[in-house]
């Protein structure tokens, strides 16, 4: 059985987030801008149902969907592309590919203790961002 990720998230750290806003094409005056940030996460999880909340003091994003069912995501708040995106469950991973322009496009979250793990991918880029729940 899936865990239930409900919880607010601080940031704690992240690896290689540059070269993953490169693949996505974003310009180099925004990628310095989002180097400095260390976004919080909330997550709402009721079933199949969940809210996924990036909390920064530049932008916010929420992504909200059901778990199996395939949607069309607006990213142009994040680069200016819409995407065909399903997100499933593969073990205790919360898995989401996000089909369009950008070819292995997508991310993965996942629980070890307290720490939520998310690793993000977008042509040959991986980052790999955690999180400590705080309530």
């Amino acid at each position: 059985m899936p865990p239930n990720l409900t919880g607010y998230y601080r940031f704690v750290s992240q690896k290689n987030l540059e070269d993953y806003l490169q693949a996505l094409n974003i310009n180099m005056a925004l990628r310095k801008i989002v180097l400095l940030l260390k976004p919080d996460k909330e997550i709402d999880h009721q079933g199949d149902r969940i809210i996924v909340k990036t909390l920064s003091t530049f932008r916010n994003y929420v992504m909200e969907f059901e778990v199996g069912v395939e949607f069309e995501e607006d990213l142009r708040i994040v680069d200016g592309r819409k995407c065909q995106t399903i997100v499933t469950w593969e073990e205790e991973q919360l898995v989401c590919v996000q089909k369009g322009e950008v070819p292995n496009r997508g991310w993965r979250h996942w629980l070890e203790g307290e720490k939520l793990h998310l690793e993000l991918t977008a042509r040959d880029a991986v980052c790999k961002q955690v999180f400590r729940k705080v309530r």
